[in-house]
């Protein structure tokens, strides 16, 4: 039977884009099954008190750079797009309305990404999102009420399973957090040994030393 992995993303993230591209590479070979669940990243930030990459001084100029630099070493079509960050929420209800756990979902997400992260245009554009909802044809409208409650909800729900941030692959209770975790992924799906040696659960209970005073 595949082994189930969750996929925690949000278009707004190029980290998340390079993972989904990277990912049927680093997987390779093993008996999986991967089921695409949008989560909005926003609120997991400001569940945790903290600014995304892209808010930060620096550490936004180094995220674009990086992503460029990882999209060419895998041979990964990346454009930055006109602004960002930007709200995702619209692409994520569109996502959500169109996804069924079907195979075809794959090709659903990669339009989407490649919508937000291959063209260099501005993924806020309304011409340009109405030619993708049209091309995608949701069975769901992504502005119901419905929709709405099923994003907020798996997103809660993700938030309560100890998600922090995206990409996320959770499987057998454990999250894999990032791009660069895939290879991590494949050890423990391939099982090795270190899994079950007691430091993954060690890690939890390591005393925190000081605590810093939040600056206002």
């Amino acid at each position: 039977m595949s082994r189930q992995i969750a996929f925690y993303l949000d278009f707004i993230s190029p980290y998340a884009y390079l993972a989904f591209h990277d990912c049927p590479k680093a997987l390779a070979g093993l008996d999986v099954e991967i089921h695409y669940q949008p989560i909005l990243f926003g609120a997991l930030l400001q569940r945790h008190g903290q600014l995304g990459p892209a808010e930060i001084s620096g550490k936004r100029e180094w995220t674009y750079r990086q992503v460029l630099w990882l999209a060419q070493q895998q041979g990964c079509a990346l454009r930055l797009p006109s602004q960002h960050p930007f709200n995702p929420l619209a692409l994520l209800r569109l996502a959500v309305a169109s996804l069924s756990g079907a195979p075809s979902d794959r090709a659903i997400c990669q339009q989407i990404f490649e919508y937000v992260w291959a063209s260099g245009l501005d993924p806020s554009d309304a011409e340009r999102f109405q030619r993708l909802r049209d091309a995608l044809n949701p069975p769901s409208d992504p502005a119901s009420q419905t929709v709405k409650d099923r994003l907020r909800d798996a997103t809660e729900s993700a938030m309560q399973d100890g998600v922090f941030g995206v990409p996320t692959f959770a499987v057998d209770g454990k999250l894999f957090w990032g791009r660069d975790a895939l290879p991590m992924l494949r050890d423990y799906l391939m099982g090795a040994g270190w899994f079950g040696s007691g430091q993954w659960e060690d890690c939890a209970s390591l005393p925190i030393g000081i605590r810093r005073t939040r600056i206002s």
